[in-house]
């Protein structure tokens, strides 16, 4: 897909890492879709910012854990740029549960981060992949994380959110084929990012130091792989983990 003119949407774009997003692909000439829950002042701060340097982007408030959210995202997408090429779905939620303290993650909780980090990427999907079909094509990213490839992370739920979400990627490859394009990055350890900083200090320092190369990731490493994955013609159902070398598969 040649990124200059396409409309890209991207939720949870006033975080550390949805913003590099979406100033990386601003920087390739596509029109951005800030999609922000609470963080008003900063997402249009950031919208601002991004036509000084000439993109065309929008900051939009949407609840994108409920069907409402999704539609209204997709509707003033559609109203304002006529449309949607690509769809990132970084938006997410954590809160740091030791594996070990079952009581402390209650049905609520967990329920809470499954909405968060499973159920809204697939209601996305589920709306705006066949609107993306009826259009002849497009391309969905989706932000797991390495916790969703072992029995780590900040909590229970978070781990098994993110796999669920690795998984329901593959699941939306095979369902959107041939003309939507769907694949997803798991990042390691990332600063700047409200994920990590909901990590204990002492968890923190030992997934740092899990790494081959000894450091966190780089958030434009990241947001370069989200780039690939919506410039590509040919791959799809694919997971590529960025984490400085802690997991293979």
């Amino acid at each position: 897909m040649n990124l200059e003119g396409k409309v890209v949407v991207v939720t949870g774009g006033t975080g550390g890492l949805g913003w590099r997003i979406c100033r990386k692909l601003a920087g390739s000439k596509m029109k951005v879709v800030l999609v922000y829950i609470n963080s008003k002042e900063k997402a249009e701060n950031y919208v601002l910012e991004l036509e000084k340097a000439g993109a065309e982007a929008v900051a939009l408030q949407a609840d994108v854990t409920t069907e409402a959210g999704i539609t209204k995202m997709m509707n003033a997408a559609i109203s304002r740029f006529n449309g949607i090429d690509a769809l990132v779905l970084d938006a997410a939620f954590n809160q740091f549960v030791g594996f070990a303290d079952l009581e402390a993650l209650t049905p609520e909780l967990w329920e809470k981060i499954m909405a968060c980090n499973l159920t809204a990427p697939y209601l996305a999907a589920r709306l705006i992949g066949p609107e993306m079909k009826r259009r002849g094509g497009g391309r969905i990213v989706t932000i797991s994380s390495i916790a969703g490839l072992s029995p780590s992370g900040s909590s229970i739920a978070y781990a098994v959110s993110k796999a669920g979400l690795i998984h329901l990627t593959h699941c939306l490859a095979v369902a959107l084929a041939p003309s939507v394009l769907v694949n997803g990055v798991a990042p390691g350890l990332m600063d700047g990012t409200r994920m990590t900083e909901n990590l204990t200090p002492a968890y923190a320092e030992k997934a740092r130091n899990a790494a081959l190369i000894k450091k966190t990731v780089e958030r434009d490493d990241v947001a370069d792989a989200v780039r690939l994955f919506i410039e590509t013609d040919s791959i799809t159902g694919q997971n590529l983990v960025v984490d400085g070398g802690r997991f293979f598969h």
